[in-house]
């Protein structure tokens, strides 16, 4: 008998509360949290990217929140209360953030 295994996936996804942290519920019924800071410092949209070869991407964005979820399908895009709402954050990329 061969088993399989298989990766979460994203079921449904939320703000918390205060908009501090992003809520993941996986097809596992298991729930991640993920800071609105990490996700921030995570961005990997070309404004970020360029920001950082330039030397000029912070290294902390305290009290950032989370002020508005898109739902991509393939990904969420996320943004937050700096303006920044670029960042397309794909499913998979938002469990390895987790550790998952």
């Amino acid at each position: 008998m061969t088993m399989t295994l298989v990766a979460p996936t994203v079921a449904d996804y939320e703000a918390n509360a205060d908009l501090a942290t992003l809520l993941i519920r996986t097809t596992q019924d298991e729930t991640i949290s993920l800071p609105a800071e990490t996700l921030r410092l995570s961005c990997k949209c070309a404004h970020c990217t360029r920001a950082r070869f330039d030397g000029r991407f912070p290294k902390t964005f305290p009290g950032i929140a989370i002020t508005e979820i898109g739902d991509l399908g393939y990904g969420l895009n996320i943004s937050f209360s700096d303006g920044h709402n670029r960042g397309i954050y794909p499913k998979p990329y938002l469990l390895s953030l987790a550790g998952r």
